[in-house]
């Protein structure tokens, strides 16, 4: 090789060489310099993941705050209560307002905020064995239960401490049945599963069980199940979704992201986040999977629906007791402080008393 061409392979060497140590400079001094991602975890229902309406949380809040990676963990109620309770997430977004109200008075969360409602609904076989069309959800358990006796239908329960799970057993309890009771017939079976494993189930067995309406429309709609709707939209079915952040006070909350938690639930409460859930499904199902609470209590254009949600979400007459308040600020409105604040000091001789003064207070 000749000495001129030599050189030219040096020079090309030499250049190489300057160039990678350029960019490797460049690498390290952008990877130093680059804003730290902060993780959010978020302990949440199956319901919300089966729809895949958490996907659309996760892009939506991260395009807005970019120096945060939100992660969910998804499972039943309990477990996801359970799970922020040891301190391995920064909040929960549920639907059980009775487990909820354990984890307040426990020391565990803080900030509740009423987001979002649908209804559960009762399917079942497409021939109604049990010819509940038209009843009563009560009148409907109960005459399940008749036929399942004498051999002519089967239910299937989630029996997995879920939210969902937690609306059955309620359900049960007001016709004076327990699950334990249950149990011990043959035409009630048990899961132990999320809801869309449920539905397949209930599906082969030709069964009735209890859903959320979003998890069982994705499920019909790709063609897993043909069962179909056959009670909803009562008030005793009704579904409400809540955010609870973890209480940074408790020392047990070791890894408590307090402010990434707060940034989420306001950005969920907010015009933007609130539109996210009266968007999801409308284009897929012909309706919204999760309808929005917050444009609905500033409207009271429904005051029905209003008295169902108060009298089975709120707590102590509020959506969030102010105790189990810290550092809220503006996420929930002065007017209604005051009405609670009023709300708690006085008397009642009645719980529908009670009730009205509670619907008059928190309007």
């Amino acid at each position: 090789m000749s000495r001129s061409a030599i050189s030219k392979v040096q020079v090309v060497i030499l250049l190489v060489v300057i160039l990678g140590g350029i960019a490797g400079v460049t690498y390290a001094y952008l990877s130093l310099n680059a804003p730290h991602r902060k993780t959010l975890l978020v302990s949440t229902t199956t319901s919300l993941y089966e729809t895949g309406f958490l996907d659309v949380i996760k892009t939506s809040f991260e395009a807005k705050y970019r120096d945060t990676n939100v992660s969910f963990i998804s499972q039943g109620t309990g477990l996801a209560i359970q799970t922020a309770m040891r301190g391995d997430a920064d909040m929960i977004l549920v639907h059980a307002p009775s487990n909820e109200y354990p984890f307040l008075t426990g020391g565990y969360g803080v900030n509740r905020k009423i987001l979002a409602y649908n209804f559960f609904i009762i399917v079942g076989p497409p021939l109604d064995p049990a010819h509940i069309r038209g009843k009563s959800v009560s009148d409907s358990l109960k005459q399940i239960r008749s036929a399942g006796l004498n051999g002519t239908a089967v239910w299937i329960s989630r029996g997995d401490n879920s939210g969902t799970y937690t609306k059955e057993v309620s359900l049960w309890q007001l016709i004076g049945l327990s699950v334990r009771q249950l149990r011990g017939e043959k035409w009630y079976l048990e899961a132990g599963s999320g809801m869309t494993a449920t539905l397949q189930l209930a599906n082969e067995k030709r069964a009735y069980t209890l859903t959320d309406v979003g998890t069982y429309l994705q499920n019909f709609r790709n063609h897993n199940i043909d069962l179909v709707q056959i009670i909803g939209a009562t008030m005793d079915l009704l579904n409400v979704y809540s955010a609870i952040a973890d209480n940074p006070k408790n020392p047990n909350m070791t890894r408590t992201n307090f402010a990434s938690a707060m940034q989420l639930i306001r950005y969920l409460a907010s015009d933007e986040g609130q539109q996210l859930f009266a968007n999801y499904g409308v284009s897929n199902y012909g309706q919204s999977l999760f309808q929005p609470y917050i444009p609905l209590a500033r409207s009271q254009s429904n005051q029905t629906l209003l008295v169902w949600i108060r009298g089975y979400a709120f707590l102590q007459g509020s959506e969030c007791p102010p105790q189990f308040r810290y550092q809220a600020d503006d996420l929930y409105s002065p007017t209604q402080t005051i009405a609670l604040q009023l709300l708690a000091s006085l008397e009642w001789n009645t719980e529908r008393k009670r009730a009205y003064w509670t619907q008059l207070l928190t309007a």
